[in-house]
């Protein structure tokens, strides 16, 4: 897209829209020859003194003094929190202050200036309010900080972007570990693997392995964190030729509860190693990762859309495509309703498709005869073609920006014409909704056969991978969207698999929900073995 339109938090019931556009260009602190940001056309973003400057490229467009609304905030431990602190608090204050002094990274409570930035995820519609605030510039600094909190009884909350935040209430009694600083990456093109560090985002990675004509098992969007997307499994655009991303993770580098730094290999401490792939980091706090990638230079990728008003059939349609389709192509359907924005092309604007996108990992003229079911539908617009691999994070136009948004998502067996009817009713032609997004991403192939000697999560089973998301232009849509997330789970409920993908789930459920009973029984005796106190508290937890 030319532009986008971010949210800022107001200081009471609204959001801010501000109009960012983007531009081509060179590296950036945000992703090396991807998109980058030119400055929000209102005001100049910039931060206070002393703030952390990779926290500006996770949140850009956040104003430095916003508050998010009451609206959106969660019963916390101390509801009567003012601007005065009470002895307590300042004492606690003190030790926060110690720990700053034992650090080469920062620490940000709520008396520096720019709390407002440091303490909030990709996702905005999440009030995070956490004791404190650390940006470690390196494992040692996360010894101590897990140190610290034992000691005090707080928890630790590692987060690289705040993608999937919303889980994780307000955080109250925790400190909020950012890793954003922890950004090498590491490029062995002769063993054909890499190194990133746990603050490293996908387009930072397809970046570095374009030059070495690499790839990598990287998620659908650019600005997702490496860390968290491989630690709940990571679906990609070669998921179904390749498998899950956590399957090629060949050694994890992690600062487990008692303050160790750990080299983690399937023939050092096989248990954490099979815990962490999979268990979302409920182990251990992950600071940089080892995975495998492998040749492709282009691929066949792009996007078919069509009126909204052909919903029906091409559902249908891909349905029936998708039953017998090689596992070399990987894709997705979607339901689409774009907001009126007055900076998207006339044809976006306010209109809604229903779009199929995704690559085909095939030379060109097989890619084609492959796609061309859908094409013979006839389109309004194409963009399939050969693709260079470093711009897959492109296709599926995930917004660029944090922005407030509410959503969740469930794995269905199979989409009958009733699973149709229900989807329809919820965002096709005739629906009235509040949904951006209604996403199904195609499962089976690799990634629904279980790894060899694969982790915690080693495949998906199910056929399709829904993805429902709303943005939240105003928190006051807050129950309006959140109902109708739900009512979609409830109207596909029928179809579900029973196990969900920790990585779509924005909502605290059980952890049976992610795991049979055996697998959620080892991760629970890994993580009592390693983290006896419960230090590490992280998006979905297995108790």
């Amino acid at each position: 897209m030319p532009g986008c339109w971010s949210w800022t938090h107001g200081t009471g019931c609204t959001w801010t829209r501000r109009r960012c556009w983007t531009r081509s260009g060179p590296s950036s602190a945000r992703t090396e020859g991807a998109v980058q940001h030119a400055p929000c056309s209102d005001e100049q973003f910039s931060l206070p003194p002393g703030a952390d400057p990779s926290r500006r490229s996770i949140l850009a467009p956040v104003a430095v003094r916003a508050r998010p609304p009451a609206a959106l905030t969660r019963k916390r431990k101390h509801p009567n929190r003012s601007t005065a602190m009470s002895l307590t608090e300042t004492a606690v204050s003190d030790r926060f202050r110690d720990l700053a002094d034992r650090l080469t990274g920062r620490v940000v409570t709520p008396a520096d200036p720019d709390w407002d930035v440091e303490r909030l995820g990709w996702n905005l519609a999440a009030d995070q309010r956490p004791e404190a605030v650390v940006v470690p510039a390196d494992a040692s600094d996360i010894a101590v900080v897990v140190g610290f909190a034992r000691d005090l009884g707080l928890r630790v909350v590692p987060q690289g972007t705040g993608h999937l935040a919303a889980p994780l209430g307000d955080l109250s009694g925790a400190v909020l570990l950012h890793t954003s600083r922890l950004r090498e990456v590491e490029v062995d093109v002769a063993a054909a693997q890499v190194r990133a560090g746990a603050g490293v985002l996908w387009g930072e990675v397809t970046s570095a392995l374009a030059p070495h004509g690499l790839a990598a098992l990287a998620g659908s969007s650019p600005d997702v964190g490496v860390a968290g997307y491989l630690l709940g499994g990571g679906y990609s655009w070669m998921a179904r030729e390749r498998g899950l991303g956590c399957s090629a993770v060949t050694a994890i580098d992690v600062v487990t509860a008692d303050g160790r730094q750990r080299h983690v290999t399937a023939d050092t401490e096989p248990d954490l190693f099979w815990a962490l792939r999979g268990g979302g980091g409920n182990t251990a706090i992950v600071t940089a990762l080892t995975f495998g990638v492998f040749p492709v230079v282009t691929v066949y990728a792009g996007m078919l859309l069509y009126p909204i008003a052909r919903a029906g059939e091409v559902l249908r349609a891909y349905e029936e495509w998708t039953r017998d389709l090689t596992e070399a192509a990987t894709t997705c359907v979607r339901l689409l309703h774009v907001p009126p924005l007055p900076d998207l092309p006339d044809f976006l604007r306010g209109q809604a498709f229903v779009g199929v996108d995704g690559a085909i990992d095939l030379p060109e003229a097989e890619a084609a005869a492959v796609l061309e079911p859908l094409r013979a539908l006839g389109p309004a617009i194409d963009t399939f073609g050969d693709l260079a691999a470093a711009q897959l994070g492109l296709v599926h136009m995930d917004p660029p920006q944090p922005v407030p948004a509410i959503g969740d998502g469930l794995i269905l067996d199979d989409l009958p014409e009733a699973a149709i009817e229900a989807l329809l009713a919820a965002a096709g032609p005739e629906a009235q909704t509040a949904l951006l997004a209604i996403d199904l991403r195609h499962l089976g192939g690799a990634a629904g056969r279980p790894a060899e000697h694969g982790g915690a999560v080693d495949h998906l089973p199910g056929r399709f991978l829904v993805y429902a998301v709303g943005m939240l232009p105003d928190p006051a849509l807050a129950p309006v969207l959140e109902a109708e997330v739900a009512g979609l789970r409830a109207a596909l409920e029928p179809w579900a698999s029973g196990r969900d993908y920790s990585n779509f789930r924005e909502a605290a459920v059980p952890p049976s929900r992610f795991y049979d009973t055996a697998t959620l029984e080892r991760l629970r005796a890994i993580k009592q073995a390693y983290d006896p106190e419960r230090v590490i508290r992280t998006a979905h937890e297995l108790d």
